[in-house]
């Protein structure tokens, strides 16, 4: 029996769900070939950070002498000095659409709104089927409120969507007090789809030297839960697409992705541990999978397992809760709070 593994995500015809997400690998175009010969369906590259493009623009003013001539209240960043970092992120993308035949996905991820407007135009126009607004935001200031904190990233998704005609993902973090209205509002403000969830990397200490120091830890499919949770509870209440990403290792956790209604499954982690033939065993074991339980295409399976569609659908919500104590209550004989 053939499978139909064919999905749209954001409007681009893909052969199958899976996608290499950003991270190393496709941030060369060597991987980035690779990636494709292993069947990747679309390929998200690497974010551009503006304060990468800011960092280096001060650099170049400061090596150049050029800081002194410019007018503390100048507004527009001099081109050459912005040459560097930007031109990489702008060149890859072009590349990567004459080397490739599957979609290319740039990303972004801004501190101001103006940043966000300028350089999305530039990926844009450097030939990007659809962009990624990469959405990593700490609300660590005591005298910020949610609702402000929302209101930021609305304005700045209605803000690239005025400049971009391309398809539109936001990729947010889970860390919102209601997350249905949240990206309601996202899709209202022009977001053809919504990637669940970016991973916020915890800082650690350094006990020798008593210093905070950047940690990273790859996922394990135990992350892919709570991408799977929300992915359930938002299929059907909303207008866009679900990406999920994090904790896809196996073809078992692709398979979750797609019952609880994922229009694509994103992996960065499993690319990173096994290399880009990851790619090829996510997707064949999904056709395989598929093909086991008698299933046709993966459109007859997306969402069968979503909130909507399960006969208890507590079991997303505090249900949960309530049966995961008691069975740790019968497996451990505990009382736990």
């Amino acid at each position: 029996m053939t499978i139909d593994l064919r999905t749209t995500y954001l409007g681009l015809p893909l052969a199958h769900p899976i996608v290499a997400s950003a991270g190393p690998l496709t941030g060369r175009l060597d991987t980035l070939a690779a990636l494709e010969e292993a069947g990747a369906a679309a390929v998200v590259l690497p974010s551009l950070f503006e304060e990468d493009a800011d960092r280096e623009m001060s650099f170049a003013f400061s090596a150049s002498g050029l800081g002194s001539l410019v007018h503390a209240e100048a507004t527009t960043p001099a081109p050459l000095a912005m040459l560097d970092v930007v031109q990489r992120h702008v060149r890859l993308v072009s590349d990567a659409k004459a080397n490739l035949s599957i979609p290319v996905i740039a990303s972004l991820n801004g501190t101001t709104t103006g940043g966000w407007t300028r350089h999305a135009v530039q990926l844009v126009d450097a030939g990007a089927d659809a962009l990624e607004l990469n959405v990593y935001r700490i609300a660590a200031d005591p005298h910020e409120t949610s609702g402000s904190v929302e209101d930021e990233i609305i304005a700045l998704v209605e803000a690239v969507r005025s400049q971009v005609h391309i398809p539109l993902a936001v990729k947010i973090g889970p860390f919102f007090s209601a997350l249905p209205s949240f990206v309601r509002r996202l899709v209202g403000a022009g977001a053809n789809g919504i990637v669940l969830f970016n991973r916020f990397y915890q800082p650690d200490i350094d006990l020798e030297e008593l210093e905070v120091h950047p940690s990273l830890d790859l996922s394990t499919s135990a992350d892919l839960r709570l991408p799977l949770r929300w992915t359930a509870l938002l299929r059907g209440t909303v207008d866009a697409d679900l990406a999920l990403s994090g904790g896809v290792h196996t073809p078992a956790d692709a398979v979750k992705a797609l019952l609880v209604g994922a229009t694509a499954v994103m992996t960065t982690s499993s690319v990173l541990r096994h290399g880009p033939t990851s790619i090829t065993r996510l997707r064949d074991g999904l056709a395989g999978w598929l093909e086991e339980k008698g299933y046709h295409s993966v459109d007859q399976l997306r969402g069968s397992m979503a909130v909507g569609n399960v006969p208890d659908p507590d079991a997303y919500e505090r249900a949960n809760y309530l049966r995961v104590i008691q069975e740790a209550n019968r497996r451990y004989g505990l009382i736990i709070d």
